[in-house]
């Protein structure tokens, strides 16, 4: 792309892009319906069922995200072979997903999140799922489909929810893979492995998870201590990029020694569950296509917030994107080309 590049120009190029997904997946169920009185058994409301819905979750969502961002996304990961694994798989052929990547496992089960919503308040959430680590054939195996979807992908996102598909072993060797390769790596982390993503291309923590993968804590007003933490990642995970999202208060991205402050824009919150699957998912496709970092954070910011104004997990709306990104002149504010 050259210097006349348009927002209308990188949202085309995100269609040319792959984008292979590594990580802990799962269902995401929904029982909808309304609830007018309380249980004479027990001090809870009483929820009258109007409808049942299961969605694609965890990394599976990121990989939605990708999808709708016209991106072409490449799903790896561990499932259990049970009856959720079998819904699991039929939701991805649904949504016209490749399954190449998925490896399924009788020793495992699929992770699965039951939701009891009555209105648009969330009233109860019931998890199936085991945390602990593959064994070593489903290493084996996950290492196979993972380099076979390497060899195709142009950045690959790590999304770890602590379900047990990483660990530090695989970590350390799939981001070797990738280097390899020079394929650009974007991490969601979570705690348990959270120092483990050392030589990683761009590292996306939130707040909490800083403050508890590095242990340390202070007041959200004092910037100095949050820059020193962010600096100290920085030198651990030998990385020179890291986007923080700030819940509220926006996100921030340091690229070297380079730190960029971006305001959140004021929504209507509904639910946000699922804005860390769609921050990762733009600032993954804006990697691939070497974005300077401060419109990286900014389009991945404006990202995270329309997804909260929608009630459960939903990919974003690239067209609403699009606009937004327009009538905030993102691209001016943000220079797209890297220096």
């Amino acid at each position: 792309m050259n210097q006349n590049t348009s927002l209308e120009d990188i949202f085309e190029a995100f269609n040319g892009v792959n984008v292979l997904v590594v990580g802990d997946v799962m269902i995401d169920s929904y029982l909808w319906g309304k609830s007018t009185r309380i249980s004479p058994e027990a001090p809870v409301p009483i929820v009258n069922v109007v409808k049942r819905e299961k969605r694609l979750g965890g990394a599976a969502n990121v990989a939605l995200n990708v999808q709708a961002l016209g991106a072409r996304p490449l799903l790896c990961s561990v499932i259990g072979d049970d009856q959720d694994g079998a819904d699991y798989l039929r939701l991805m052929e649904e949504r016209g997903l490749t399954t190449a990547g998925i490896v399924q496992s009788p020793e495992r089960v699929t992770t699965i999140k039951h939701r009891i919503i009555a209105g648009a308040q969330q009233l109860l959430r019931v998890d199936s799922e085991i945390e602990h680590n593959l064994t070593d054939y489903e290493e084996r195996y996950l290492e196979e489909r993972f380099l076979e979807l390497l060899e195709k992908a142009d950045v690959v996102i790590f999304e770890d929810y602590d379900k047990g598909v990483f660990s530090e072993k695989n970590i350390r060797r799939f981001l070797q893979l990738a280097n390899e390769r020079q394929v650009p790596s974007v991490i969601d982390p979570k705690k348990k492995n959270f120092l483990s993503y050392v030589g990683c291309t761009l590292f996306k923590p939130n707040l909490k998870e800083l403050r508890e993968g590095l242990k340390v804590d202070f007041v959200d007003e004092n910037l100095h201590a949050f820059e020193e933490a962010v600096a100290d990642l920085q030198k651990r995970l030998q990385t020179r990029q890291v986007l923080v999202t700030l819940s509220e208060r926006g996100v921030f991205i340091a690229d070297g020694h380079e730190k960029t402050y971006i305001a959140a824009h004021r929504r209507a919150i509904s639910d946000v569950s699922g804005a860390g699957d769609t921050v990762i998912s733009i600032a993954a496709l804006c990697l691939a296509l070497k974005t300077s970092m401060p419109f990286l954070a900014g389009l991945s910011n404006l990202g995270g917030g329309l997804v909260c104004e929608q009630v459960g997990v939903v990919p974003v709306d690239k067209q609403r994107l699009l606009e937004e990104a327009k009538q905030v002149r993102l691209f001016e504010t943000h220079e797209y080309r890297n220096a």
